[in-house]
């Protein structure tokens, strides 16, 4: 009889982030349903220390949550006086000087960039409420799938603050500008119908089904020869700063490193 294969864990659970590898796809969790997922820095530096782990065999990173929402947005008790335990308390950030600030800043953002690396396509698995920080971290993927319960808000405005932990960039992307604004100044949720009519979300799906319907969006990616995707992934986020000519020379330069790649002429 075969022995049953090794199942070595999580490469990382801490601070309610868990990540897992299974050969090419790498899984983010939001493990703390008991508190909606709701974030604090801690949170954000699990995140940042799971994109470090990522092994190079890493294609497709699936970004989900446990429970009834992916995230709530910032825990509550960072709008108290003390604050989080060995952090700095909003108080405190604002008693800080510019540069001290931004710094701040900075760290909680490096949560939110590696999403979008050249070198893996992000699905972020949506369901129930995605509010504040928890909408800026699906924004953060390349693509969305939601639950048909979702219930996307950026509700910074309402606590006199802004959406500064990279949502503000793909939110215009995807939406434009005028509804951008809308969004963001009335603090209203987008449901699962708007965020698909509107390019928020790729697919949205009952719930029961979300897993399964990112598993085969999952599945399509690595059909792909993993070159061709880095390729087109890397001229597609060009694409809205170059002009048309620029575009066009991008795709020529792209396809002829591929071209060489297939004739075995690469560098």
């Amino acid at each position: 009889m075969a022995s049953p294969a090794h199942d070595p864990g999580p490469a990382l659970d801490k601070d309610g982030v868990r990540l897992t590898v299974d050969d090419a796809i790498a899984t983010v969790t939001l493990a703390n349903p008991a508190k909606r997922n709701a974030q604090s820095p801690a949170l954000w530096r699990a995140l940042t220390e799971a994109g470090r782990l990522l092994p190079g065999s890493v294609r497709v990173v699936v970004l989900r949550a446990e429970g009834k929402s992916f995230s709530a947005g910032l825990d509550r008790q960072a709008f108290t006086p003390e604050g989080f335990d060995g952090e700095p308390s909003f108080i405190d950030l604002a008693r800080g000087d510019d540069a001290e600030l931004d710094a701040t800043i900075t760290e909680y953002q490096e949560a939110f960039t590696w999403w979008r690396r050249s070198d893996i396509l992000s699905i972020a698995a949506v369901q129930g409420h995605a509010i504040g920080a928890g909408f800026q971290l699906a924004l953060a993927c390349d693509l969305r799938v939601v639950a048909d319960d979702v219930q996307f808000a950026m509700r910074e405005t309402s606590l006199g603050l802004v959406p500064d932990l990279t949502g503000t960039h793909p939110l215009v992307s995807l939406v434009g500008y005028a509804r951008a604004l809308e969004i963001c100044a009335t603090g209203r949720f987008v449901m699962a119908e708007e965020a698909v009519n509107t390019g928020l979300a790729n697919l949205a799906v009952p719930a029961d089904q979300l897993d399964g319907a990112v598993h085969d969006l999952a599945s399509a990616v690595l059909a792909a020869p993993r070159d061709a995707i880095i390729e087109t992934k890397a001229l597609l986020q060009g694409a809205l700063s170059r002009d048309y000519e620029a575009q066009r020379a991008a795709e020529r330069a792209a396809q002829g490193r591929r071209l060489r790649d297939l004739a075995g002429l690469g560098e």
